[in-house]
């Protein structure tokens, strides 16, 4: 992350800029390896692989073992699609592990509210049109990553998957309304 830019005065606009209410998920509940998968975009192998190099690694629950499941949680899937876009558009591992260590640092609300642009070498996290523009007149901004989009794409995926708690209990989707659809999440859980 670029981290020696001077601070722009915040202007918020459209869609990179947007502040509509995120609704979090309820916290403590976490996604099964295949559910993170689906909705960060991403296959088994590159999760895996990303938990066991320190890339993401799950904060609802760790394997503990041959035969454990990871539990990862909204903000982990959120990280990882960010990820699988950064991968997407050619950024290199060593600047994506600088970005998602420098949104580990930053508080939920914080991280809905910032677009991060890139012109394939380095990371910026603007806040402000006025940063994307500094950054496309200088040359440097190529493509960007509205941070609150992706929020409400994994909110949206998520909403109809199956959670479950770090005890091991199984929480519905939260647009599961009736018995029966909560059955259907229940075995799809298996």
């Amino acid at each position: 992350m670029n981290a020696d830019r001077p601070v722009v005065a915040q202007n918020p606009q459209g869609a990179l800029f947007d502040d509509a209410e995120l609704r979090p998920l309820p916290a403590g509940i976490g996604y099964r390896g295949p559910i993170a998968c689906a909705a960060a975009g991403i296959t088994y192998r590159q999760l895996d692989y990303w938990a066991r190099t320190g890339l993401v690694e799950p904060t609802v629950r760790a394997a503990a073992g041959s035969g454990s499941q990871r539990l990862y949680g909204f903000r982990d899937i959120l990280i990882l699609r960010i990820v699988k876009h950064l991968i997407d558009t050619g950024v290199s591992l060593p600047n994506i592990r600088a970005a998602v260590d420098h949104l580990a640092t930053r508080p939920g609300e914080d991280l809905a509210r910032m677009t991060l642009m890139s012109d394939g070498a380095t990371i910026y996290e603007c806040r402000s049109a006025d940063e994307v523009i500094d950054l496309v007149r200088g040359g440097q901004g190529v493509f960007g990553i509205a941070v609150g989009s992706v929020w409400r794409e994994v909110e949206g995926t998520l909403a109809t998957l199956p959670g479950e708690q770090p005890d091991g209990d199984t929480v519905a989707p939260i647009s599961a309304n009736d018995e029966l659809s909560t059955r259907r999440a229940r075995r799809a859980a298996g």
